[in-house]
């Protein structure tokens, strides 16, 4: 896969969805957004966003094995394997990720929308390239790979049911699911600092420090969205998120880092399993 054949925004976005291999499909994404970038600085009007018809679903490598959730395994993070599944599971969410983040381009490309939108999930799609390469870089010093393990099915399924949907999309893949990813990250950085890989520690550092500036820019997106449609941002979120996620939000919530994004603490916890008690 060389990228030379697209010429609008929305066909890089849609070879990169039709790139099977992981490498290959992070490395197609940093490339494309890398021209990107250089065409806005050069010239405001750049590359054209254009539209294009992306898959239902993405390419993907024959392995990893994808299971049901309540299938894939678990493992203990104290040991050696455990943490290779912990890194492998990251791995598998980073590359679920480029493809979300270029899709949303794809998918709504027809859509009138500032470039800024696009600006913003192209750095996404960029971020979360390096991510995975770092996740697949760690992995492959402990004596294993992408793919090595079976790994979660049930990823793409917001995406498939928000895919006419733009305002369902940010509400449940940034606003929801990245969102988590600031819940749960800080526990993983301390598994790999106790257990005195530093590498690995940087690398989920840097997850987590970018990770933030993309549940903003689906914070962002909706909120302009929902001002443009002249919609209450909190009810019609909840409405969204009932509507798409299936099951309710887990805390305890990462409140300093979800604020940072945006994300007041009335946005989800009255989507949350457990609600806070009341003063």
């Amino acid at each position: 896969m060389t990228g030379t054949s697209a010429t609008t925004l929305a066909q890089m976005a849609t070879e990169v969805l039709t790139t099977a291999d992981a490498r290959a499909k992070t490395a197609l994404s940093r490339q494309y957004a890398a021209a990107w970038r250089a065409s806005r600085e050069k010239d405001a009007t750049g590359i054209a966003v254009g539209t294009a018809t992306p898959p239902l679903r993405p390419a993907r490598p024959d392995r990893p094995e994808l299971l049901d959730p309540r299938e894939v395994p678990r493992r203990r993070p104290g040991t050696p394997e455990g943490r290779k599944a912990i890194l492998h599971a990251v791995a598998h969410i980073e590359l679920n990720a480029v493809d979300l983040h270029w899709d949303v381009i794809a998918r709504f490309s027809g859509m009138p929308l500032p470039a800024g939108y696009f600006d913003d999930w192209v750095q996404a799609a960029d971020d979360e390239s390096k991510h995975f390469n770092l996740m697949a870089d760690c992995l492959e010093a402990m004596g294993s790979h992408y793919g090595a393990l079976p790994a979660h099915a049930g990823m793409w399924r917001a995406a498939e049911e928000t895919a006419d949907d733009i305002m369902g999309r940010l509400a449940v893949v940034p606003m929801v699911l990245e969102a988590r990813g600031l819940d749960v990250t800080p526990g993983m950085i301390e598994i790999f600092r106790k257990a005195g890989d530093a590498d690995a520690v940087a690398a989920l550092e840097t997850i987590y420090a970018e990770e933030v500036s993309h549940v903003a820019y689906g914070s962002k997106w909706f909120h302009f969205l929902c001002g443009r449609e002249d919609r209450d941002p909190k009810p019609f979120f909840h409405e969204l998120v009932r509507r798409y996620f299936h099951g309710a939000l887990k805390p305890p919530f990462n409140t300093e880092k979800r604020a940072e994004a945006g994300l007041p603490p009335d946005f989800y916890w009255p989507l949350a399993e457990d609600m806070p008690p009341k003063p």
